[in-house]
């Protein structure tokens, strides 16, 4: 299984971004957005889950801002990202795997992720 994310960039505050994430073979029952900032650690962003029915979740500093979607025709995973924050600055990672609920925003539950697109918010 390989992601591939992408769409990241430098952005000025209070502008958007829709980051991409390209899955190959394979469904996961729950597909994840996570962002590490320089010198922090990793981070739940978002995940989109299809477990008995289709759900998405957000982090708390993202929710209203970001949207999570997945079409899975096309095999790609997205990122909307509005009202961008300085804060917001990190390399986002797309992630794909199959966690118990009390895991679906850990990076422990998910097995296979992509190589990072790094976002930049100039204030």
């Amino acid at each position: 299984v390989q992601l591939q994310a992408s769409g990241g960039g430098l952005v000025q505050a209070g502008g958007s971004l829709r980051l991409t994430c390209a899955t190959s073979e394979g469904t996961f029952r729950s597909y994840a957005w996570f962002r590490q900032a320089p010198g922090k650690e990793r981070e739940f962003v978002a995940a989109t889950v299809s477990y008995t029915a289709a759900k998405n979740y957000y982090a708390d500093s993202v929710r209203g801002r970001f949207t999570i979607s997945r079409v899975h025709a096309k095999n790609a995973l997205y990122l909307e990202m509005n009202r961008l924050k300085p804060e917001d600055t990190a390399v986002y990672y797309c992630a794909a795997g199959n966690p118990i609920t009390t895991y679906i925003s850990a990076s422990e539950g998910y097995r296979h992720w992509g190589q990072g697109t790094l976002v930049t918010v100039s204030s």
